[in-house]
């Protein structure tokens, strides 16, 4: 059985101000296959976008059943898995720790109902990390990204080669590439109204 990976970005331009615009980016790959999307929207925030990535990755597969291995560089989302904060939530009414309503419960609920149909593990993944450049058929090396790689071994398990963790960071800069041109993409749309 082949495992599909999802990777995930969301942002938000002017997160917390009156007028923003937020996008998000994924890319679904399995195998020598590999699908992009991306989208974007005004009047949300980086929270909203990191779920909405997820949401509409899963909603593009075609059956239920798979084995689905997510990273995302959001805390926020791999953590609620990992730590299955979820499950309180549930219980308590999506009341979060503090008795307060969980924020976004729309879109966690959709999320959960889209996870529960198939066998998934979320990865944590440090965001905008700049790779430096290697010489063709070498991976690049330095004392950063050495460090790097440790910390993500500490949050995902010693499961990962370093060659791995250069792949997966590679991913997640090519997803944060397409949550900008689903932020570009709603700032035109908001400018053509």
């Amino acid at each position: 059985m082949s495992i599909i990976n999802i990777y995930t970005d969301g942002g938000c331009s002017g997160n917390q101000q009156r007028i923003n615009f937020g996008g998000w980016g994924a890319v679904l790959e399995t195998g020598q296959h590999r699908r992009e999307l991306w989208g974007g929207e005004a009047d949300t925030t980086n929270n909203r976008m990191e779920l909405t990535a997820v949401i509409e990755a899963f909603k593009a597969l075609k059956k239920d059943g798979l084995t689905i291995r997510v990273f995302s560089d959001s805390a926020y989302v791999a953590n609620c898995f990992r730590e299955k904060w979820y499950e309180s939530w549930e219980k308590n009414k999506w009341k979060n720790a503090a008795r307060k309503s969980v924020e976004n419960q729309e879109l966690w609920k959709e999320l959960l109902s889209l996870v529960r149909r198939h066998d998934v593990t979320f990865y944590r993944v440090k965001g905008h990390v700049r790779l430096p450049e290697a010489k063709p058929g070498e991976l690049p090396i330095s004392k950063s990204l050495s460090e790097l790689y440790e910390k993500f071994l500490s949050w995902n398990g010693s499961g990962f080669s370093y060659e791995d963790f250069i792949y997966v960071t590679k991913m997640n800069n090519i997803v944060d590439g397409l949550a900008g041109k689903g932020i570009e993409e709603a700032k035109e749309k908001a400018e053509a109204v």
